[in-house]
């Protein structure tokens, strides 16, 4: 099972999902590290892009508005999507069944509290930093802290690193067994990660949502739901002016509220 290309493969997902991570909080902020784009790049590298925008897309409806503002500490998504991406390129054929991705997702999830965990600990540890270096002998101030800096970063990187040779190894071995698991789980697999991104677009509306919102997001289907019927075009034509009418409502009444 863990043949020398197996372990080549972890360890290379591992190193490229530690640099990934880094642009979560550490560095750059470039959006790499979000799932929609984590997912299908570990996909690419592994030789399954379809795996990659399956569970990107699922992880990134779920975890989208989850950002580490003050102290609070979200999931790490991108450990997810690239671990669940991972499992599925190298547990089985490519492009991997619905019901492997269903599982890896549910696999990726569980890691979560682990995460989670893992991050608060590196916080506080790199939060200590900066005190160190300015309260330290010696040496220019600015060095010392651009030295910390560097440190911190180093820390972010081995956190993901570590967690993913966990992960990976571990998730592997669960969907070794997986396999030997009966058709109905297979398929309660499969009809999961299809009802997932239904789950993540509610969990999304929900948290932007407001009275409003609710009442014209109501409006707008009902709108494109008739117009489809009665006039037979594409419902794409309706979404626009649907989305449109109901900001323009919204934007009317907050004005007239204040």
């Amino acid at each position: 099972m863990f043949d020398s290309h197996i372990i080549f493969q972890v360890v290379l997902i591992s190193l490229i999902g530690g640099i990934i991570g880094l642009d979560r909080t550490a560095a750059g902020q470039f959006m790499i590290s979000q799932p929609i784009v984590a997912g299908p790049l570990t996909g690419w590298v592994l030789g399954d892009a379809h795996a990659g925008f399956v569970i990107g897309a699922v992880l990134e409806l779920i975890w989208v508005l989850d950002m580490p503002i003050g102290t609070f500490v979200p999931a790490d998504a991108t450990i997810a999507a690239v671990s669940a991406t991972a499992l599925a390129s190298l547990g089985g054929r490519a492009p991997a069944p619905l019901s492997v991705l269903g599982f890896c997702v549910l696999l990726s999830i569980g890691t979560a509290p682990l995460t989670m965990f893992a991050d608060s600990l590196i916080r506080k540890r790199n939060a200590r930093l900066a005190v160190f270096a300015v309260a330290g002998p010696g040496e220019d101030a600015i060095t010392k802290l651009s030295r910390a800096h560097l440190s911190g970063l180093v820390m972010f990187f081995f956190k993901s690193f570590l967690l993913y040779l966990i992960i990976l190894p571990t998730g592997l071995v669960a969907l070794r067994l997986f396999g030997f698991l009966p058709e109905k789980i297979h398929s309660a697999m499969a009809l999961f990660v299809k009802v997932l991104p239904v789950l993540g677009a509610a969990l999304m509306l929900r948290k932007l949502s407001t009275a409003y919102l609710d009442r014209f997001l109501l409006i707008g289907l009902v709108i494109v739901a008739l117009s489809e019927v009665s006039v037979k075009a594409p419902a794409y034509l309706y979404v626009l002016p649907a989305i449109v009418a109901g900001w323009i409502g919204v934007k009317f009444i907050e004005k007239r509220a204040s």
